[in-house]
């Protein structure tokens, strides 16, 4: 297991180190002059060599990586080109609006679609099965920010149910502010998961020890809660690390939507003012959740699956 972590560790930084210096060539592939974007139409030739020379883009790109990897190895991620705060302390006050949303969007989509899969998988082909899957298909190909925008007109809007638009203040105040953002990014994954512990289950259903465990009389809910749904779960626990990349994508719009805080509408601001402190600082800590992520689900998996435990 010791093995396996360092192999991963030494994946995660290379993880990182490819993603900031690829995002460091994309950045300086956009067209424009960054000092241009920040000091406005009037700024003189000097004002814009001084702002080059403080964001260090007077100098070769090769040291502008060399010199950002080595504030990085410091803890230094730079300043910000406006407040002058250090980029860290604006990154993660703003992380964790965004890593609630996530947890909250998982939390209510896997609460809602393992059950579904279960019963689907038991009740295969029936009224019910049939209807759960034309309705998940349907949640599948409706993207997150055409459900925000349509949740936020139907329950925000015109019923004045939910709040639109902030994020609280408050514990409950804030819950109540991630109820459409967090159904507006769950409800994709409600169908994907369903969908997939539906097929893992009706795969294990069929082996050998449930048909032992049913010779023996165990009620059906107790074989597929103790022993089918410990196996059905790992694919979905696979999929749910990957996809840490897709929920961090879609946050960036829903934030943007309902006009949330958080790092998805902050990298959107900082791309458009060409603020490179910020964008490299946001893409480096959420390389670093979707490394960690990964890591975990496969952790969770060996500690689910022996058969996982002895390959390590």
């Amino acid at each position: 297991m010791w093995f396996y972590l360092s192999r991963r560790l030494v994946l995660a930084v290379a993880i990182i180190v490819t993603a900031v210096t690829l995002l460091f060539l994309m950045i300086h592939a956009v067209p424009g002059d960054p000092a241009a974007v920040l000091l406005g139409p009037r700024a003189t030739p000097e004002m814009k060599a001084q702002l080059h020379e403080q964001m260090g883009l007077d100098k070769p790109l090769i040291m502008q990586i060399a010199a950002f990897f080595s504030g990085l190895l410091h803890g230094d991620l730079g300043f910000d080109v406006f407040s002058q705060r250090p980029v860290a302390d604006i990154v993660f006050e703003q992380l964790p609006y965004t890593i609630e949303l996530i947890l909250v969007s998982i939390f209510w989509a896997v609460v809602t679609a393992v059950p579904l899969g279960c019963y689907s998988a038991m009740r295969r082909n029936s009224l019910v099965d049939q209807v759960a899957g034309f309705v998940t298909v349907a949640t599948i190909a409706v993207p997150s920010f055409v459900m925000a925008v349509y949740a936020l007109l139907i329950f925000a809007v015109t019923l004045r149910w939910l709040p639109a638009i902030g994020a609280g203040n408050g514990f409950w105040d804030g819950l109540i502010h991630l109820i459409l953002p967090g159904f507006a990014i769950g409800v994709g994954w409600v169908g994907y998961i369903s969908r997939l512990v539906r097929a893992s289950m009706l795969e294990i259903l069929g082996e050998n020890h449930i048909r032992m465990a049913r010779s023996f009389g165990i009620s059906e809910w107790r074989i597929v809660a103790r022993y089918a749904l410990p196996l059905a779960i790992l694919p979905t626990v696979t999929i749910l690390g990957v996809g840490i990349a897709w929920l961090l994508s879609s946050a960036v719009f829903i934030e943007v939507v309902f006009a949330r805080p958080g790092v998805g509408a902050m990298i959107v601001n900082a791309v458009n003012t060409r603020n490179y402190p910020i964008v490299m600082g946001i893409v480096l800590v959420t390389t670093f959740l979707i490394v960690a992520a990964t890591t975990l689900s496969d952790l969770i998996n060996a500690f689910l699956d022996p058969r996982i435990r002895e390959k390590l």
